[in-house]
């Protein structure tokens, strides 16, 4: 018996695609296919049913993924529990986290887990996506809003809070501004992830939206922040960023009883029984760093 085999059809299946699976493996494609092949041959059975658009399992495909999937998960299991008492934390550690969390954060929680544990290798990726962690291979995530997975454990680690802000130069120049209604006299800089045709704001009675003409829209939130800190107009940014800018004199919060929106963010990972030591240590620096930025 090859356990090799049985685990590249696991993740071909978990993959739903050979291309994808032998990305994750770090192997030709046509390995991990030689190998679900080989695999069918010694068992005699058919296990996937292959087309140009899709892989589907067939019904002994189902059982036998079922039984394998659960058996290299107890192996998995078996080697973190024997490494989470030995050694210095090692290893590379797949780390998801959005695009619009912010450079600073991240630079920040980077820096500090290289200090204290310098054998942790991180592969981050930023996305918009909502990844499947089990399915991409990705060990811990960091997500703000609302969870929508119950299956994994969750860690909340605070706040993130959008506001409004500016330079003082612009404010200076510009019509006063006594409420949200009264951005329609004022340049707005759009984040994408706002929305493209009005901006809705809310303090702890009421809840404003406000029409934007678009006339200047941007994905990326380190363009908002630039502009905003050059006096282009007022932008939407997470106040854990603005810190610095605030004591520096670059930028003010405008209408500071109103937010745009306020996100719970959490380090989420799937459920094992024995958390690898890598992930334990990312976990404690990730949890500090975060908690002090946003509930600081």
């Amino acid at each position: 018996m090859d356990l090799n085999e049985s685990a590249v059809f696991v993740k071909v299946v978990q993959m739903k695609s050979f291309s994808a699976a032998a990305r994750q493996l770090g192997l030709p494609t046509s390995t991990v296919s030689t190998r679900v092949a080989r695999l069918e041959r010694r068992l005699g059975v058919t296990l996937l049913q292959r087309t140009t658009r899709r892989l589907s399992l067939t019904e002994l495909g189902e059982i036998y993924f079922h039984h394998a999937a659960a058996g290299l998960g107890h192996m998995l299991e078996a080697e973190a529990a024997v490494t989470a008492s030995i050694g210095e934390p090692t290893g590379r550690l797949r780390v998801t986290a959005p695009t619009d969390l912010g450079d600073t954060i991240l630079v920040g929680l980077l820096e500090r887990l290289r200090r204290s544990y310098p054998r942790i290798d991180v592969d981050l990726s930023l996305t918009e996506s909502y990844l499947d962690l089990v399915a991409e291979g990705v060990d811990v995530a960091i997500r703000a809003g609302e969870l929508r997975d119950s299956t994994l454990i969750a860690k909340r680690v605070g706040i993130a809070c959008w506001a409004l802000f500016s330079s003082p130069d612009y404010l200076d120049a510009a019509p006063p501004l006594a409420s949200p209604r009264g951005l329609r006299r004022h340049r707005c800089l759009q984040f994408t992830s706002f929305g493209k045709s009005q901006w809705t704001l809310s303090n702890r009675k009421d809840s404003v939206t406000v029409p934007m003409d678009g006339n200047l829209i941007v994905n990326d939130l380190g363009v908002i922040r630039l502009l905003t800190q050059r006096g282009q107009g007022i932008g939407i940014l997470p106040t854990y960023i603005c810190r610095e800018d605030i004591e520096a004199g670059r930028l003010v919060r405008v209408l500071p009883n109103w937010e745009a929106r306020a996100d719970p963010v959490h380090l989420v990972y799937p459920r094992q029984r024995f958390v690898p030591p890598k992930l334990r240590a990312f976990m404690d620096v990730a949890a500090s760093e975060l908690s002090g930025l946003l509930n600081g």
